[in-house]
């Protein structure tokens, strides 16, 4: 039996599954598992199905692993989000989470009357954005997604060390120790020009990654 590793939530495709593969730099096909043999798959090959998000090693697909004799082997991790890539992702999640509550406020404030009551229901609607900006990125890269809309954009996202999806507990403790980040006048932050694996101080603590998509 082929175990995943922990929180590895990602449904492999079927037998009878038509895979792209590139070949010489470029994706070819789709092909079928003989074409693929054909074609001289190997454990490093690039390959993705319609129902992959992205591209994968042969070695990563249980199905492939089973068909061709493919050892599982740890993934080099090389490729991060970079500081401006992670910086626009925040003001995309900014945005849109700071869009809904304006919309909420604007619209209570359209319905109430009284001028005193409005500043009320104003501040009340718009001071939880950042508490809810907060529960959103817990949310969203804890998810099968391992990101947020912001992030998704970007193609990049969060993962833990080996590459794999972080649970609940780790995306809180990731995003509170922005916190701390933050109170280094931001240097916590800027710590990711200075190491091979583009980390800031949250990341370093939290033991996460910021990757991209390998092509």
């Amino acid at each position: 039996m082929i175990m995943q590793p922990s929180g590895f939530n990602v449904s492999e495709p079927s037998v009878d599954s038509q895979y792209i593969m590139v070949i010489d730099g470029k994706p070819a096909g789709p092909f079928s598992i003989e074409e693929l043999k054909a074609n001289h798959i190997k454990p490093g090959s690039f390959v993705k199905t319609a129902a992959m998000g992205d591209y994968k090693e042969a070695h990563e697909v249980a199905e492939l692993r089973q068909l061709f004799g493919f050892s599982k082997r740890a993934l080099p991790l090389q490729y991060f989000g970079s500081f401006d890539q992670r910086l626009l992702a925040s003001v995309v999640d900014w945005l849109i989470i700071s869009g809904v509550f304006i919309l909420l406020a604007f619209t209570g404030v359209v319905l109430v009357d009284d001028k005193t009551m409005r500043i009320y229901v104003a501040v009340g609607l718009l001071s939880p954005i950042p508490v809810a900006n907060f529960i959103y990125h817990i949310v969203m890269e804890s998810s099968a997604k391992q990101g947020t809309y912001g992030k998704q954009l970007l193609n990049i996202r969060v993962t833990d060390l080996e590459g794999q999806r972080i649970d609940t507990t780790k995306a809180f403790a990731r995003n509170f120790l922005k916190l701390l980040s933050t109170l280094t006048f931001y240097v916590g932050f800027l710590m990711s020009f200075f190491n091979k694996k583009q980390q800031c101080l949250h990341d370093m603590i939290a033991e996460t990654l910021v990757i991209k998509d390998r092509l």
